[in-house]
């Protein structure tokens, strides 16, 4: 969890890898970002379900997370599920490229 110093101070900013909490799109391959997505199926269901992508937004220090997770859940969930399966991940790719500070490719 970053702590509200790491938001506005890049000194002691504790981001793995990449920076994202200053904005910056961390790069990421098309394949990493579906294994990340699927490391919280936490019923290894093979589906993604709107609180699961809830905690994957707040684990990179997202704001909002339950809007954004609904949001995300109301573009990706083409079937009205109320998952996201593995046909309509790549629905779930576009809403990151455009909301969640990915840049997938």
């Amino acid at each position: 969890m970053f702590s509200l110093m790491s938001i506005f101070s890049h000194d002691r900013c504790r981001c793995p890898n990449q920076c994202h909490c200053h904005g910056e799109k961390v790069q990421i391959s098309e394949d990493e970002f579906k294994k990340w997505v699927m490391k919280f199926d936490h019923n290894k269901g093979g589906r993604i379900s709107r609180t699961e992508l809830r905690d994957a937004i707040k684990s990179r220090g997202g704001w909002f997370c339950w809007l954004k997770s609904g949001r995300a859940m109301g573009e990706a969930d083409v079937d009205g599920s109320g998952f996201i399966d593995e046909h309509e991940i790549n629905c779930l790719v576009n809403f990151a490229e455009g909301k969640l500070r990915f840049k997938i490719g």
